[in-house]
């Protein structure tokens, strides 16, 4: 499960230029937690994702990060491949800001980079060098650094086989998706949804259901053309009011996320990619009747567990 709280081989305050082995392969699922501060007067700072540290010729750059604050505020993304720059990819919603502290997570997929700052997507790279090539990370540039973390896809298997009951619902994840959950909802169940949000989502839904009554106690409906993160429980027929409030959308075309809905005596509480989202008050009260899950809208469903 994703977690930025248990990071692997912190590195506390590097000096600038910093360049350094990353102690493991970076397999799907591994992630990068870069933690820091803007200066006031920085033009610019890059991460680069490299192949070794060679200075002539030049190491491969995997993946080349590189915000600018300089007349237009964007980030500029490329792969250096044999010394010659590829094709710019540029985003301009710029999430860092000049004397802001910020925290980077760039996550390893099959075929891409995922990159959050701030608990907020910000954007997805393909995969132009296999990542299986990386093995050294440089941040360059006018950027204060307070830590650098890993965790590494090894370190997640071993942490869920702890979980005893940790319990795949099914195998067949084809939508509209419907299962039983294993055991019942109650204080300190937890589930965990792992998924893909297609190029052109609309919005998606995943709903606990007391199958007895047909009850819905938890419906969750992020809305990619609006933004919004609605939240209700259709209860004895009706819908009830709609909550949307919400600092920041988690979600994004293309992009893969894990979200964690874990139930409490008082409320539901969902993080999405290692970043709490929300809280929703119980309105059904027999938590231990719910004991279905539906899923159904532009997801590519990867995996449902619950615990």
């Amino acid at each position: 499960m994703l977690s930025l709280s248990n990071l692997q081989n912190v590195i506390s305050n590097p000096k600038i230029p910093y360049v350094g082995t990353i102690p493991e392969q970076l397999e799907p699922g591994s992630l990068i937690v870069i933690r820091g501060h803007v200066p006031c007067d920085s033009d610019r700072f890059q991460v680069d994702l490299q192949a070794g540290s060679s200075l002539k010729p030049r190491a491969d750059v995997i993946f080349h990060f590189n915000p600018r604050f300089k007349r237009t505020n964007c980030i500029v993304c490329n792969t250096l491949k044999n010394e010659k720059w590829g094709k710019e990819e540029i985003i301009y919603d710029m999430p860092f800001k000049r004397e802001k502290s910020f925290e980077i997570v760039i996550m390893v997929l099959k075929d891409k980079l995922q990159v959050a700052v701030n608990g907020k997507h910000t954007l997805i790279y393909a995969h132009r060098i296999s990542p299986d090539k990386i093995d050294t990370l440089g941040i360059y540039g006018k950027v204060n650094i307070h830590s650098v973390g890993f965790t590494f896809s090894s370190d997640v298997r071993s942490s869920q086989a702890t979980a005893t009951e940790l319990t795949e619902i099914t195998r067949d994840y084809s939508l509209p998706f419907s299962a039983r959950l294993n055991t019942s909802m109650g204080p300190g169940r937890t589930v965990v949804i792992k998924g893909e949000v297609t190029q052109n989502a609309k919005g998606f839904n995943v709903d606990l259901i007391s199958g007895k009554s047909k009850d819905i106690a938890l419906h969750l409906n992020p809305r990619l053309n609006s933004k919004a993160f609605v939240r209700n429980s259709f209860l004895q027929q009706s819908w009830g009011e709609e909550e949307r409030n919400i600092t920041c959308f988690p979600f994004s075309p293309g992009m893969y996320f894990e979200m964690i809905i874990y139930c409490d005596a008082r409320e539901f509480k969902v993080a999405v990619n290692g970043v709490h989202s929300l809280e929703y008050k119980h309105r059904f009260k027999d938590l231990s009747s719910i004991d279905t899950m539906e899923i159904d809208g532009d997801i590519h469903l990867l995996e449902v567990r619950s615990w």
